[in-house]
């Protein structure tokens, strides 16, 4: 289902995903997984007001970060091991129940001015990152140990930064 009016979403990237939007000027090409604020997370999580239902769509997002650093750390080790998540307004959204309640698939390109925010980890949580990245697959198994490694690195809280900061936000790495 395409939705008729702008929904922020909430899309899970790292830092060389935020140097190829700089570049670029979109975040990758669609379909893009995302979450937002759903009418399943809505029911699931009914008591929530919107600014927590919106933190908890930007937390799985989070979480899904730590998932593309899994893969970019194989290919690439000097990435830097800090979670990024990109708040954008997009017009073209799908559900995807079969992921989670939260996600969707945003099946337009995003480009860089329906940016609204990035998240991202401060350079201190890169050692708990990199560790739940390469504990993850162990946590979605269920190993109780690497869910707990899984839990230290989101226990740290992603930081803000406008859209104007994302530049030097990679010089400093």
């Amino acid at each position: 289902m395409v939705q008729a009016e702008a929904v922020r979403v909430y899309l899970p990237s790292t830092l060389p995903g935020l140097r190829a939007l700089l570049d670029t000027g979109e975040v990758g090409s669609p379909p893009l997984p995302a979450y937002a604020v759903t009418g399943a997370l809505r029911e699931w999580y009914a008591e929530g007001d919107e600014e927590e239902l919106e933190y908890a769509a930007m937390t799985l997002a989070a979480r899904a970060s730590v998932r593309l650093l899994d893969r970019a750390l194989v290919l690439d080790p000097t990435t830097p091991p800090r979670r990024v998540v990109i708040a954008a307004d997009v017009d073209a959204v799908e559900p995807a129940p079969d992921v989670d309640r939260a996600a969707v698939r945003v099946t337009e390109p995003v480009l860089l001015r329906r940016v609204r925010s990035v998240h991202v980890d401060d350079p201190a949580a890169a050692d708990d990152v990199r560790a739940a990245a390469e504990q993850l697959v162990e946590a979605d198994l269920g190993s109780e140990d690497a869910a707990f490694v899984v839990e230290q690195a989101e226990g740290h809280e992603l930081q803000w930064y406008a859209t104007q900061e994302i530049g030097p936000l990679l010089e400093l790495g």
